[in-house]
């Protein structure tokens, strides 16, 4: 017995160290990128971009965030009493700290439920929100990247074949796991897991999970609510909102590109760059924002379109600038929001 507790002690242990982990072997892998492609061309082509072409670049990732945090609303329009005000913050705050913070890519995702308990939202109907947004957000990204597939096959060669093949195969898991994610979701097979976890969940934001605002109780009722037939065009509303946030996305590329004044590489090529890094940047999700592991799909990518490293490196540092300008300002609004729910509700 002892034994078997010391095993779960240091597999959790490893668990919670994992992002760290990742971390630290993300930047080393980035700044050995960035060292070993010229860093004087890697300066060049960011420095072409300037302040205006990060500015546009910004901005784009601010509606790409506000889309997903629509979509988010979207999916509780009529189940809870909160204005997508609310959504749109707490949007930005999962966003800042999957990108800015080391934790997996999901930590941001479950303060951010649990920060919607402070508007009223019970705790079932805030948890099961981000379980249907979450797989939104990956079934769309597969659709995207299938996009990117397809357009990927048009370029000839021994790499892009290669790249596809990869694809296509990480797209067959991916496509398993939302399977299995969504029947998860609209049955009981896994109902005394998901209970556990909320109970944990609740435990940790000490916040009351009694329905309010004609939300249903537990995880499960919820998540009928959420998928319900009369709710179809909310969710697909949701859905739309998800799949383009991820195309917006290619306009950070083509401004960037704009920027350093390149003009050989055409829409069907940002499209699969952007989709295929994006692609691969998920699934090296233990890896906290992909670091590294983003830049070197940039580079991959980008040399079957003719770009050099540089310029490539340059284009995945500049995706990277909103990550901090908007990232920053959404930590800072988390820690606000924790300051304030402690004073309304001192500590017992």
């Amino acid at each position: 017995m002892r034994q078997a507790r010391a095993r779960d002690t240091v597999g959790r242990a490893i668990l919670r160290r994992l992002p760290l982990l990742g971390t630290v072997l993300g930047l080393a892998l980035g700044v050995w990128l960035v060292v070993t492609h010229d860093l004087q061309a890697v300066a060049d082509a960011f420095g072409r971009i300037g302040p205006l072409g990060l500015v546009g670049i910004v901005l784009v990732r601010g509606i790409v965030v506000a889309l997903c945090g629509i979509a988010w609303a979207r999916l509780l329009r009529g189940l809870a009493g909160v204005e997508a005000g609310a959504f749109l913050i707490l949007r930005f705050v999962r966003e800042g700290i999957n990108v800015l913070l080391p934790v997996a890519s999901v930590g941001g995702d479950v303060v951010g439920g649990r920060l919607l308990t402070f508007w009223g939202v019970a705790g079932a109907l805030a948890a099961a929100s981000i379980l249907v947004d979450m797989l939104m957000q990956v079934a769309t990204q597969g659709l995207f990247a299938l996009l990117g597939v397809g357009l990927l096959t048009r370029v000839g060669g021994g790499t892009a074949e290669a790249l596809t093949a990869w694809t296509a195969g990480a797209l067959a898991v991916t496509a398993v796991i939302v399977a299995a994610f969504f029947a998860v979701q609209r049955s009981g097979a896994a109902r005394a897991l998901v209970r556990r976890s909320v109970d944990r969940m609740r435990r940790w934001a000490g916040a009351a999970v009694t329905p309010r605002d004609g939300a249903p109780g537990g995880v499960y009722a919820a998540l009928d609510a959420i998928w319900a037939t009369s709710r179809r065009r909310d969710l697909a509303a949701g859905f739309f909102l998800h799949l383009l946030a991820w195309g917006m996305g290619a306009v950070e590329i083509w401004i960037a590109l704009a920027c350093i004044g390149i003009a050989g590489v055409t829409w069907t090529e940002i499209l699969v760059i952007e989709a295929l890094s994006q692609a691969i940047k998920s699934a090296a999700f233990p890896v906290p924002s992909g670091l590294g592991v983003q830049e070197g799909g940039f580079v991959l990518l980008g040399g079957l379109f003719g770009l050099d490293p540089g310029t490539a490196l340059a284009l995945s540092l500049a995706k990277r600038v909103p990550d901090v300008v908007l990232g920053v300002p959404a930590l800072v609004a988390w820690q606000m929001l924790e300051a304030r729910r402690a004073t309304v509700i001192p500590p017992v």
